[in-house]
């Protein structure tokens, strides 16, 4: 069995093209040959060898339009390797992928991974619609990253017989014990609130700090990352008087990531819309059994990840009182946190860990070659 995850950038940036290059390394890892197929930008050139059974080929792209990068060399490769590969699996939204997978003559298997609807770029979708039908049409297995997302999405309602779906897993996230103490020790008898992500609207941040607003001097807020809301942020911080308690801190490094989780004593994803699609975010915390508040946004499988009750809270969209209430609710009640804190470790374990996601690949490939061969 050869596997193709055809899709997105190199470098890897986004959240799509890291989860391509875990099924890339995993399936590698258990002696599958798998390779990538993306784009190429801020002027990459050249292959990726990941191992002997793996590679990252960047085909170069003239340029990017409506948050997809045009690459004709990547149509003429995919149209010289595709017969290589038992199955391709084509990673949505891209459509310039999708317009190589047309154009390839590739006759195997076809493995659609439907990470999101296009939601914002309203024009590119009136044009590339004919060519999303034809690639849902065209898929032999549709996967979404939780049951709701794959349910809901409009494209997807006349498909459900051919949906399924793969929760995202990662490697559970290091404890960096020296590192955490160091950190709690700048805030003592503080309680302490956790957001990381991408300074944008749809991440509903504005609520999260008026929820600050409603909350006890003795809770902090931690907010990681940086964009383009940064500015209208912190002047919100200041006229709600938070300066003492709300701290942006910009880019967070990789190795500090693991140090902001294991210090918190929740974390809360206070996003709005369904662009939100999964927010790994809450996987990562709850692998060091942090109790996650996370907001009910419709058609999204936010509220699916964090499981209400059993890891953390889910809360209305843009409601900061009830964000507020159920930041207390946990933090206030020492058995209820530990409650919430054992059972979102136990559910990352369950559900939500790299290994699991690699052995249910694996059986779904499997699966679908059998239906293959059963038909020949």
């Amino acid at each position: 069995m050869k596997v193709l995850q055809l899709g997105k950038f190199y470098p890897i940036k986004g959240g799509v093209e890291c989860v391509m290059e875990i099924f890339t390394e995993g399936l590698a890892e258990r002696g599958y040959p798998s390779d990538m197929l993306c784009a190429a930008h801020d002027g990459h050139v050249g292959d990726i060898i990941l191992g002997e059974e793996s590679r990252i080929m960047c085909a170069p792209s003239l340029l990017k339009v409506a948050a997809t990068m045009i690459s004709p060399m990547m149509i003429v490769r995919l149209r010289k390797i595709c017969h290589e590969y038992d199955i391709i699996h084509i990673h949505h939204p891209d459509p310039m992928a999708t317009l190589a997978l047309f154009l390839s003559g590739y006759k195997g298997r076809v493995v659609l991974h439907w990470h999101s609807d296009i939601l914002k770029q309203k024009t590119l979708l009136r044009f590339f619609k004919p060519l999303q039908n034809w690639l849902i049409k065209r898929s032999d297995l549709i996967l979404g990253t939780t049951p709701v997302y794959v349910e809901e999405s409009p494209f997807l309602r006349k498909v459900q017989h051919k949906t399924s779906y793969l929760p995202i897993g990662t490697d559970p996230t290091p404890w960096l014990s020296d590192e955490v103490k160091e950190l709690r020790s700048r805030y003592p008898g503080k309680k302490i609130i956790y957001n990381m992500g991408r300074l944008v609207p749809y991440k509903g941040y504005h609520h999260l700090i008026q929820a600050m607003a409603l909350l006890p001097e003795e809770y902090i807020l931690w907010i990681g990352g940086d964009g383009p809301l940064r500015a209208e942020l912190e002047a919100l911080v200041r006229e709600l008087g938070l300066e003492q308690r709300v701290e942006i801190l910009g880019y967070v490094p990789s190795a500090m990531k693991p140090v902001y989780f294991g210090a918190c004593d929740l974390f809360c994803l206070s996003s709005t819309m369904k662009t939100e699609a999964y927010a790994i975010v809450q996987v990562e915390a709850m692998s060091l059994g942090r109790p996650i508040v996370a907001t009910e946004i419709p058609e999204s499988g936010v509220s699916w990840v964090n499981a209400h009750g059993v890891s953390g809270l889910n809360v209305p969209i843009e409601d900061a009182p009830a964000m507020a209430k159920a930041i207390r609710e946990i933090c206030e009640n020492p058995e209820t946190w530990q409650l919430y804190s054992r059972g979102a470790r136990q559910r990352y374990y369950d559900v939500f860990t790299k290994v699991e996601m690699i052995n249910r690949l694996i059986e779904i490939y499997t699966d679908l070659l059998a239906q293959t061969d059963h038909r020949k």
